[in-house]
């Protein structure tokens, strides 16, 4: 089978689920990966002749994209902030929204610098997943101190390889954020001493149960519900939690960031004037909806 022969099997079996141009996007992407074509040998060389072995290797790609799996699964990775990451059914898939979320951050950072000098900062995100946005802030800040924490153990073990391929220094803790009183008990695990932190920054659970029909199917069935929902009757219960953890673990300017529900925006943010944050500010993502805020 050529290359050219195989795009049209693809579009073939994949037209009633799927529109073209994401379909295309799948055929560049499995090219790349499996075959190592970028698009210009495909367009030099559309007649390529694709080996047996690899036949087989895209043909179980093709049934895994036909039950609605993430083409981010099927390869196993993924890109971030331009970084690579590896991903799994452990881990959410990084969204372009966050990218926004991380680009925030190191924009304020250089205002932090400033009043801090040549003190290095002190960085802690929540809820890590992948890894991804610590890894993009501390393949960005070289002298910065960076944790992260996340519930789950498999989760962590991706989000370690990550920072292994971006080779940066990140210390990673298992916890169930929603189970200890201060930060400073989950930082018992290194015997260390209460450190207080410049940036802390969460991208937590926040998908209530009754916006299940909004999500695609391919996420819905894939992807770590327990990294996406929150229940109907408590949407807010882990930006609560984070925010009387940080209270308490900020540096005097410290900064708190977190990507929120585009639904939940002013209670997000009356929740964090109640709690005596000042300077709030809340941000849309590139689509036009509620997704960012930054408290101090």
């Amino acid at each position: 089978m050529t290359v050219k022969e195989y795009r049209v099997n693809l579009i073939e079996q994949l037209s009633s689920i799927y529109p073209k141009t994401e379909i295309d996007s799948f055929f560049f992407i499995l090219m790349e990966e499996y075959l190592s074509l970028k698009r210009i040998d495909i367009t030099l060389h559309p007649d390529y002749e694709i080996k047996n072995t690899h036949i087989s290797t895209l043909n179980t790609a093709l049934k895994r994209l036909k039950n609605q799996e993430p083409i981010q699964y099927i390869i196993g990775n993924t890109e971030f902030y331009g970084y690579p990451f590896l991903v799994d059914e452990n881990t959410l898939i990084p969204r372009p929204e966050t990218e926004e979320l991380v680009e925030w951050i190191l924009e304020e950072t250089k205002k932090l610098q400033s009043i801090k000098g040549s003190i290095p900062l002190h960085i802690l995100d929540i809820g890590t997943g992948t890894g991804c946005i610590p890894i993009a802030l501390a393949k960005n800040l070289p002298t910065a101190t960076v944790f992260a924490i996340d519930i789950s153990a498999d989760a962590l073990k991706i989000a370690k390889k990550n920072a292994d391929i971006n080779t940066v220094k990140i210390t990673f803790l298992q916890t169930d954020i929603l189970k200890v009183n201060s930060l400073d008990e989950v930082l018992k695990q290194l015997q260390q001493n209460e450190i207080n932190f410049d940036i802390i920054v969460s991208n937590p659970p926040y998908v209530r149960e009754l916006e299940k029909a909004e999500i695609q199917p391919n996420v819905l069935q894939n992807e770590p519900h327990l990294a996406l929902f929150v229940p109907d009757e408590n949407p807010l219960l882990f930006y609560d939690k984070i925010a009387d953890l940080a209270k308490e673990n900020l540096t005097e300017n410290g900064l708190l960031f977190f990507e929120i529900n585009q639904y939940l925006g002013n209670e997000t943010l009356t929740m964090l004037k109640e709690k005596g944050f000042k300077n709030i500010e809340l941000r849309k993502d590139l689509f036009k909806n509620d997704r960012m805020i930054k408290v101090q």
